[in-house]
């Protein structure tokens, strides 16, 4: 299985800035992208994603923006963290209850 490489965000900038200015130079968007995608050192499918990914942040694709993929993520985080403290909530509630009546059947 090979392992995943992560990429600092300059060099997803520079490769997709290389795709932009090069575009002219090759018959398709792909081959430039073919070209560019081993000298960066990523596959061709990484830096075409890359390059879609810029695409819709700038409003030139349809699609979720990187903004607001993080915005998304931050929430489903905040749902999850809320879904576990009614729980721990719902489950101290359940425990207190039965305690209080418990100590009403002993007196």
């Amino acid at each position: 299985m090979r392992k995943s490489v992560k990429f600092s965000p300059e060099v997803w900038e520079r490769a997709v800035r290389l795709v932009l200015e090069h575009r002219s130079e090759h018959p398709s968007q792909w081959a430039a992208i073919e070209s560019i995608a081993p000298k960066i050192g990523c596959s061709s499918q990484t830096l075409l994603s890359w390059v879609r990914q810029q695409e819709r942040d700038t409003g030139l694709r349809d699609g979720v923006t990187t903004a607001e993929r993080e915005r998304i993520k931050a929430l489903e985080r905040e749902v999850r963290e809320l879904r576990q403290a009614n729980e721990i909530l719902r489950k101290a509630s359940a425990y207190f209850a039965q305690a209080e009546l418990d100590r009403r059947s002993k007196s």
